[in-house]
């Protein structure tokens, strides 16, 4: 398949285009994920027969993308990355769909089915950034990544106010205009990447792996490097960290007395510390090194568990989401860029199939488990939860980083 070569020089500019492509279909994408993560907890919350169940409809858009995340990795090699992303997207358009009918009828689990499809929908979109990394010179490949996030920046905005605007859209039906805005902008994304978007050539993830054809390796060898296990941990902690707390904060506000409005506004400022630092991510970690942006996003994402712990002021939810998202974003841009180390051309749908499951998979149960836990324990207990897998974090980046440097040492005295 063409989609496995090695790229030259000669497909730079095309490759540049297609990043800012997929910064669009991102951010189209992201338009459409945020009114799922504004209001579908409330929905279900609206739409279940038991409340503890409030929280499913938005735990299945991350369970069917971990079902579907493997399979839409050999997919994509297979059949190549522009009739793939459309296809998740044509799903999502359905999904968004069957929301709107789902909630004009008042049916919990034909909601429940919409919200899966538009983890389908997600399971693809998360591939855009990988695919722009794929397509660039190791040295570029964070700036790409970030690139390709900026899109959720003008989303992440537009996103929770559309939410707001359209959720009245139909008297009758309470939120089954903001699910109809879902399906739209899913369909625009189909369009964008039919017309505009053009499957590249794969440039090789290390300068150790040459032109030449090379065995690929089992995952077993693959998932034991440092650098794999570091990618695995930043992007698995933060999505996980990210996705349990953010599920149960718009529930966690409204417990604490504040509007439905304000649970909006709250994901809105959260989901601008997402992608706005996308902007600079990629400067910031060729300024600093990739080691200290990854700590600094953990050391975020703990603020926002002590911020939260301390108080349930309105203020207070607003900057302990706001650390949140731009722990997010240091952990997510800096663990696709180690993913992104960690294969040869020939190990890339194995590896990201594995690592995306995984992270899915994990997120998954975060997501499910966040909705009785704050039930059950509350909101101060749900973020003293997430420190020990950021310190567990910690502890894999520190062995990528010491690996490093002793790969370092090696060369160097073997140079000598």
């Amino acid at each position: 398949m063409h989609d496995n070569q090695t790229a030259g020089p000669e497909n730079a500019a095309g490759n540049l285009r297609n990043a800012r492509v997929l910064a669009v279909c991102q951010g189209l994408f992201t338009c459409a994920i945020s009114i799922d993560l504004t209001l579908t907890a409330l929905t279900g919350y609206q739409l279940a027969p038991d409340k503890a169940l409030a929280t499913l409809p938005f735990a299945l858009i991350t369970v069917a993308g971990a079902l579907v995340t493997w399979f839409a990795a050999f997919l994509i090699q297979r059949i190549g990355r522009r009739r793939s992303f459309a296809l998740g997207a044509l799903i999502g358009a359905g999904g968004g769909f069957i929301s709107v009918w789902a909630v004009f009828q008042a049916h919990f689990w034909a909601f429940c089915i919409g919200t899966a499809a538009v983890g389908v929908f997600q399971a693809f979109a998360q591939y855009y950034r990988l695919a722009a990394a794929d397509a660039v010179a190791p040295m570029f490949k964070s700036r790409a990544i970030a690139t390709v996030l900026t899109g959720g920046v003008i989303a992440a905005i537009a996103g929770p106010a559309l939410a707001a605007w359209s959720r009245d859209l139909f008297p009758l039906a309470m939120f089954a205009g903001a699910y109809l805005m879902v399906a739209l902008l899913s369909l625009i994304s189909v369009v964008v990447l039919l017309f505009f978007y053009r499957d590249s050539l794969v440039i090789a993830a290390t300068a150790t792996v040459s032109a030449a054809p090379v065995a690929a390796r089992g995952l077993g060898k693959i998932a034991r490097q440092p650098v794999f296990i570091a990618a695995l941990a930043n992007n698995v902690a933060g999505s996980v960290v990210m996705m349990f707390i953010m599920t149960a904060a718009p529930l966690a506000a409204v417990a604490c007395h504040h509007g439905i409005d304000d649970g909006a506004n709250i994901i809105q400022w959260h989901l601008v510390g997402m992608f706005a630092p996308s902007f600079f991510t990629g400067h910031l970690i060729k300024r600093c090194g990739l080691g200290p942006v990854l700590l600094a996003g953990i050391a975020l994402n703990a603020a926002c568990a002590l911020i939260a712990v301390s108080s349930t002021s309105l203020p207070a939810f607003y900057v302990a989401l706001l650390c949140l998202g731009i722990g997010w974003n240091f952990m997510f841009v800096g663990g696709t860029t180690l993913l992104a180390q960690s294969y040869a051309p020939s190990e890339r749908a194995k590896t990201q199939g594995l690592s995306e499951f995984l992270r899915y998979a994990a997120t998954a149960v975060a997501t499910l488990a966040a909705g009785p836990l704050l039930q059950a324990y509350g909101w101060a207990t749900l973020n003293a939860a997430i420190v020990p897998i950021l310190l567990l974090c910690v502890v894999a980046n520190c062995y990528w980083m010491f690996a490093e440097r002793q790969n370092s040492r090696t060369q160097a005295g073997a140079a000598q």
